[in-house]
């Protein structure tokens, strides 16, 4: 079946400076595509889908949008105007909907992105909140396709699944830019991968992310053994041309030229195989001592909030604890509870003598941004000390794949991906018992992401990390410490079985009342006085929760109040209360369910 094509850029090129993004590219989007887009830092995604987006125009080529196309772009780093609210943010969106339509749509946007409040002003909302709005006020508009570029950076894993229903429960087009491969996996039946080590600087493959990679692996290959060939042509061309091939017959004039052909054809493959990665070696302290960090009925709390109640944990050297919650969970505290940085409220953290902790802040405040690369990398001079060894500051930025031209370029000049770099650059020069990561994969392309992820599975000392990259917490985390932004805490041995835990209490496991007062269950045996007394009144419970929650709906859907915003959001905001109530007690049922098995 033929697809329309919708938007598309042809031979476009862009540079900046003398350095050349990308040349002569030619892309086409199609009606239904749900498309991904990687590629290293620096090879020109974030760009290419501004041209895409018609935000920037490209230095050589065109770009064509199908009549009548609307296209959303959220872009990496979403900018508000000052002093709007949510409600303002999304109004602005639906310029374009008839004017009775916007409260009902103003509605269902803000319930749909988990707004309890559309009042609340924008400059006070977090990092992953702000991602939220940008997504939805681009969706509130129905964009026939949608270009995001980065929309799982600051969203919690929470959010990413939220945002992966989103994408996946309707068949809109979209092209995203993302380094987190399982979110790729899960939303895109197609894939490009923006480099220079393509013939077109393009390669694209359908299907997911792992059917991506192993046809990408089998080109390359394939670009590998005719490479090879090529250069054994072109060696035997130039034993023939140091014979002293002589340009006298019309066929010696054409060997020279096609060997000529030949030669530049080969530096040009080997130009473009050259795909450096940076080169990530975390140093361990070596320090012997088994027990590193033993935490004991930890309690802490922030702005009168508790995040975390009696937390017991045991870190040892090897252990690596992947902590996974909500945002405003508590993570970030939990990290410097455990770095000494604050203290608990409750509980005791025993620590190794001279304990060494090294920690990476989300929030990367140890940069300065007037401060210069080189100085950045090497604060004391032009070398740095590297595993009881001087580096000269260049061999050291080339490491992290800088370029020497870039040792003077301001730290603030440099993409987020860079600044991660120099920040990761840091800590590798200390040695450390415990490593305290705190978002580091923001930012970071994937060869940068499997490089960092092979250094900390080789890291001698012990390892607490933050992450939204799901794919980093499965293949290095020994244990998983769940936070569920409400004081609790649980302890998962990977992340798949997190994941499998946060099933059980999902929909998934409901019941149709019917059933449930069809056929009663038996008194259970092992449930204290209080839970049995929940237990019997259980089914009432449900049946009068699932009323509750038609009886929203039905309110919700009355055509009386679509000209009234206010209380539009209202209702919507009820139906979601009613629906989390009933998740709520069928996720109880099964737990009072389980204990009498």
């Amino acid at each position: 079946m033929t697809r329309s094509l919708l938007l598309s850029c042809e031979d476009v090129s862009k540079a900046y400076g003398t350095r050349s993004l990308f040349d002569s590219l030619t892309l086409g989007l199609f009606e239904g595509d749900q498309a991904g887009l990687v590629g290293p830092n620096g090879s020109g995604k974030s760009t290419l889908l501004k041209i895409l987006a018609g935000d920037t125009t490209p230095d050589r080529g065109s770009r064509s949008l199908r009549n009548g196309v609307r296209v959303g772009y959220v872009p990496q780093d979403p900018v508000f105007r000052a002093g709007r609210t949510v409600d303002d943010v999304l109004i602005a969106s639906l310029a374009d909907v008839e004017e009775e339509d916007r409260p009902g749509r103003l509605a269902h946007a803000l319930s749909r992105a988990g707004f309890a409040d559309g009042r609340a002003p924008v400059d006070t909302l977090s990092g992953g909140w702000r991602k939220r709005l940008a997504i939805a006020r681009e969706l509130a508009a129905a964009p026939d396709i949608l270009l995001m570029d980065e929309p799982t950076n600051h969203l919690d894993v929470e959010g990413i699944l939220w945002l992966e229903d989103l994408l996946t429960e309707r068949s809109r087009a979209f092209l995203v830019v993302s380094h987190d491969r399982y979110f790729l996996e899960h939303v895109a039946t197609r894939m490009l991968e923006l480099n220079r080590v393509y013939p077109d600087g393009l390669f694209e493959a359908e299907g997911r992310y792992s059917e991506f990679l192993a046809r990408r692996d089998e080109f390359l290959r394939g670009q590998a053994a005719y490479q090879d060939a090529l250069a054994n042509t072109v060696r035997r061309e130039i034993e023939w041309l140091r014979r002293g091939a002589k340009a006298r017959s019309t066929k010696a004039k054409g060997r020279i030229k096609q060997a000529g052909r030949l030669i530049e054809e080969l530096q040009d493959a080997r130009a473009r195989g050259l795909a450096a990665t940076a080169r990530i070696d975390f140093t361990s302290s070596q320090r012997r001592t088994r027990r590193l960090l033993v935490v004991r009925g930890l309690t802490t709390s922030r702005e009168g909030r508790r995040l975390v109640t009696d937390l017991d944990l045991v870190v040892t050297p090897g252990t690596r604890v992947g902590l996974i919650g909500p945002n405003g969970s508590g993570k970030t505290t939990l990290l410097e509870v455990l770095a000494g940085v604050v203290p608990p409220d409750a509980g005791e953290i025993e620590r190794a003598e001279d304990l060494r902790v090294v920690r990476f802040e989300q929030e990367r405040g140890g940069l300065d941004p007037a401060q210069s690369l080189r100085r950045a990398l090497a604060p004391d001079g032009d070398a740095v000390t590297w595993q009881g060894r001087s580096v000269h500051v260049a061999a050291w930025a080339k490491r992290f794949l800088f370029r020497p031209e870039q040792l003077e370029v301001p730290v603030g000049h440099l993409s987020g991906g860079e600044q991660a770099r120099i920040l990761i650059a840091r800590l590798m020069r200390e040695p450390a018992d415990v490593l305290i990561l705190d978002e580091p994969t923001n930012d970071l392309d994937i060869p940068t992401l499997e490089v960092l992820e092979d250094s900390l599975e080789e890291f001698d000392g012990a390892l607490v990390l933050v992450t939204h990259d799901r794919f980093m917490l499965e293949r290095v985390s020994t244990v998983i410490v769940a936070l569920d932004g409400r004081g609790g805490t649980a302890t998962f041995a990977d992340y798949a079985q997190w994941e499998a835990a946060r099933a059980t209490v999902e929909p998934a496991l409901r019941k149709a009342p019917e059933r449930v007062a069809e056929a009663p269950r038996p008194r259970p045996k092992r449930l204290g006085y209080r839970e049995q007394r929940e237990w019997e009144g259980m089914e009432q419970a449900i049946l009068d929760a699932e009323r509750a929650l038609e009886a929203c709906q039905r309110e919700v859907d009355d055509p009386a109040i679509v000209s009234d915003p206010t209380a539009l959001q209202q209702r919507y905001a009820a139906l979601e209360a009613a629906r989390a109530d009933v998740d709520r007690l069928y996720a109880r049922w099964a737990e009072l369910e389980a204990k009498q098995a």
